[in-house]
C-alpha cells in the first residue's frame, strides 16, 4: 500500500488531519499540521491530537509487521508522555517496532516539532488479530 492508501484506510486519522508520509516495516513516518481547531485554549496542539497521530503511525507500523495469516491489529494498550507544546508548524511521528510477536506487536512512536525537538513519546501494544 502507498502512504496515501494507508492514511485513507484509517478514516478517523484522515479526518483528523494525519498524513502517513512514508512506511516500511522498520519505520513509519506521519505528520500532523498545527491548526487552530486542533488546539487547547492556550493555542497548543491538543494532547488528543498528538495521541491520534502517534496511535495512527503505530498502528501502521504494527500492520506492516503482521505475521502470516493475521488479519489485522487493534490497540491493546497505549501510554504517552507529553514533553512540550506545539504552537506552530507541524508534528512528525516516527514509529518503530520494538517487539514483533505472534500475538502482540509493541511499537514506540516519537513525536517531533518542526524544529526537530521531541514533544512526546508513545509506547503501544497492538494485539494481532487472526483471520477467521
Amino acid at each position: 500500500m502507498t502512504p496515501e492508501q494507508l492514511t485513507q484506510s484509517m478514516p478517523f486519522a484522515a479526518a483528523s488531519g494525519v498524513e502517513i508520509t512514508s512506511a516500511t516495516p522498520a519505520e513509519v513516518r506521519a505528520r500532523l499540521d498545527w491548526a487552530p481547531d486542533r488546539c487547547t485554549l492556550g493555542g497548543a496542539l491538543h494532547g488528543g491530537a498528538l495521541m491520534t497521530l502517534a496511535d495512527s503511525a503505530g498502528a501502521v507500523a504494527a500492520f506492516l509487521n503482521l505475521p502470516e495469516g493475521a488479519s489485522g491489529t487493534s490497540t491493546l494498550e497505549s501510554k504517552t508522555n507529553l514533553f512540550g507544546g506545539v504552537r506552530t508548524g507541524h508534528v512528525e511521528a516516527v514509529a518503530k517496532p520494538l517487539h514483533v510477536g505472534r500475538t502482540t506487536i509493541v511499537v514506540q512512536t516519537d513525536l517531533f516539532d518542526a524544529a526537530g525537538k521531541r514533544v512526546a513519546q508513545t509506547t503501544q501494544t497492538q494485539v494481532v488479530l487472526q483471520a477467521r
